[in-house]
């Protein structure tokens, strides 16, 4: 699926174009050109929205962030915000009905990363605090499960002194998830950075290859009966695949057995290590499919695993 081609613009809530959906998640890509001339609140969802690639200002009832390529944002359900464009940004975008948090093997049980974890608090920015804003009259718009209403706010919702609490939106950079590796081939879990009820969120990203003398680097050939799994490729050279573009995104239905493309196992043997980027969500119930998405379809990728 060749999601650079989805017909997308306007600012990032409008922008937003649905492909994949199910009652835990929703998965959107977008290609924000404008900032956003009103603020924003998702009253039915926590967000990520991972920055494929341009930069831009996170603006937010708890202070600012920049954004920059690789950033997973993540915005807690009931967090007023708008994003300004610096340079046009291409983004997916996660909206899950439950809460997005660490995965629960990396915490302990006050809630900190622990020390085995791919990442620690010290790689999560948070939002830095401006001073007040001009206390003037402003319209939210408000997404609800049927619809977006339009609230008018008295005072302006940025106009405050500080906050506190672990309530509030922060940014994780992929480039800074640190891969856990091994002497064999690993399983997908060890590549896992959020979850949420019904999903995973991974990142795959560069590391060494298995070291094992007789370790066999590309990934086996599986069924996944409990999930369904969708990859979006960001950038790099993907060992298990052939013929992928930056942006495209591969889906696979629970069941449905895949692996590496023919010739991709031969080729990985020898080799020391991938230089991919990629974003996997696995969502435990069966995904649906939008027309935008059928209509970015790549038809032969079922035939990619015919050896000519």
């Amino acid at each position: 699926m060749r999601t650079a081609n989805v017909e997308s613009n306007g600012d990032a809530i409008s922008s937003r174009i649905p492909l994949f959906f199910n009652s835990d998640v929703v998965i959107s890509k977008a290609h924000v050109k404008d900032s956003m001339s009103s603020l924003y609140r998702n009253g039915n969802a926590d967000e990520v929205i991972f920055i494929h690639t341009g930069t831009g200002l996170f603006k937010s009832n708890f202070g600012n962030m920049e954004l920059k390529p690789g950033d997973y944002l993540l915005i807690p359900r009931g967090v007023i915000w708008k994003m300004d464009v610096k340079q046009p940004i291409r983004i997916l975008v996660i909206e899950s009905s439950a809460p997005i948090e660490t995965p629960t093997r990396y915490r302990n049980k006050f809630g900190q990363l622990l020390e085995h974890s791919p990442y620690a608090e010290r790689d999560i920015r948070t939002p830095e605090f401006v001073g007040p804003v001009a206390d003037t009259r402003m319209e939210v718009e408000v997404k609800l499960q049927h619809g977006i209403q339009t609230y008018g706010y008295q005072h302006h919702p940025f106009d405050i002194v500080g906050w506190d609490g672990y309530y509030f939106p922060y940014i994780f950079n992929i480039n800074d998830f640190m891969p856990i590796t091994g002497k064999i081939h690993q399983p997908p879990p060890v590549h896992q950075t959020f979850q949420a009820h019904g999903i995973v969120l991974c990142s795959f990203v560069p590391r060494p290859f298995d070291y094992h003398d007789q370790s066999v680097p590309a990934p086996y050939a599986h069924s996944n009966v409990d999930s369904d799994e969708i990859i979006y490729y960001v950038e790099g050279n993907f060992m298990s695949r052939k013929g992928i573009d930056e942006q495209s995104i591969s889906y696979h239905p629970m069941g449905l057995p895949h692996g590496p493309q023919p010739g991709k196992i031969e080729e990985s043997l020898g080799a020391k290590e991938t230089n991919e980027l990629a974003v996997m969500i696995d969502t435990f119930k069966p995904l649906n499919m939008t027309k935008a998405a059928l209509s970015v379809d790549d038809e032969d990728y079922p035939y990619s695993w015919i050896d000519s």
